[in-house]
């Protein structure tokens, strides 16, 4: 079955619409009346793998949700709102629970969380170590120093380099790939390279960060689960924060070295 087939595309859509809420009759029914346009709960049910008698609780359900209207015939005729109706629908809900989410955590978080963090803390994922990164970088106000292995350098994570550049902090980047570092000039043409000693052609690093001489992290290349073609390799990722932590007193003497010795 190929990735871009119908059948590929249904799955795809019920399975969002269950991650986004729906029950199973209610994605698998909505899914059908957008192939349908509009039909009766007998329609429904000829194309989807839902009883006759469970599309009229499903259309309910997406009546609820503001995801289909109903004429009143005999039988019941059901309508699918537009996929981009569907799509800005989903995206105020989520928008909504976010900041609900985030207003709710805020008022429970504790007041000096940024404060200096005792002990070394582990992030395990790509894409949570990622978002990390972003987070370290988003909040620099002087200095960031930087090293990353070719395929760690995502979209996100460029921009936010940049935009750190354009509020003026100051980025120092280390010997990277060609790819990586050309990327980078590109991207964030006032950042500062220097020539590293570490050669990671043959070691399994990730990537190594310090912001503002107070906050660091340094993650390593895995054995994943295939997630990211095409080596089935994930990264896990240790970090600290305040002058005293382990962790930054020993990259920031290494950075700091480094720095010196490109400076000679």
């Amino acid at each position: 079955m190929s990735g871009n087939s119908p059948d590929q595309a249904r799955s795809t859509a019920v399975e969002q619409l269950k991650a986004l809420g729906l029950s199973t009759y209610a994605a698998r029914t909505f899914v059908a009346l957008v192939g349908l346009g509009e039909g009766t709960a007998q329609d429904v049910s000829d194309v989807a793998d839902v009883p006759r008698t469970r599309v009229y609780d499903a259309a309910d359900e997406l009546r609820d949700h503001g995801l289909v209207d109903v004429k009143q015939s005999n039988p019941k005729q059901y309508w699918a709102i537009s996929t981009e109706t569907t799509g800005r629908h989903f995206q105020q809900e989520y928008d909504h629970r976010v900041a609900t989410l985030t207003d709710a955590l805020d008022r429970l978080a504790v007041a000096d969380r940024t404060a200096e963090q005792r002990g070394v803390w582990t992030v395990t994922g790509r894409d949570t170590v990622t978002e990390r990164v972003v987070e370290f970088i988003s909040e620099a106000e002087d200095e960031i120093v930087f090293m990353t292995a070719d395929d760690l350098l995502t979209d996100d994570l460029t921009a936010c380099l940049s935009n750190a550049s354009d509020r003026d902090v100051t980025i120092r980047l280390a010997d990277m790939s060609q790819t990586a570092e050309e990327t980078l000039r590109d991207e964030v043409p006032e950042a500062q390279p220097f020539d590293s000693l570490w050669d990671w052609a043959d070691t399994p690093a990730g990537r190594l960060l310090m912001v503002d001489q107070e906050k660091t992290l340094v993650s390593v290349l895995v054995d994943g689960n295939g997630d990211h073609p095409p080596e089935p390799r994930d990264e896990t990722a240790i970090w600290g924060t305040g002058q005293t932590n382990s962790l930054v007193i020993v990259l920031k003497a290494l950075f700091t070295w480094q720095l010196e010795y490109a400076r000679t």
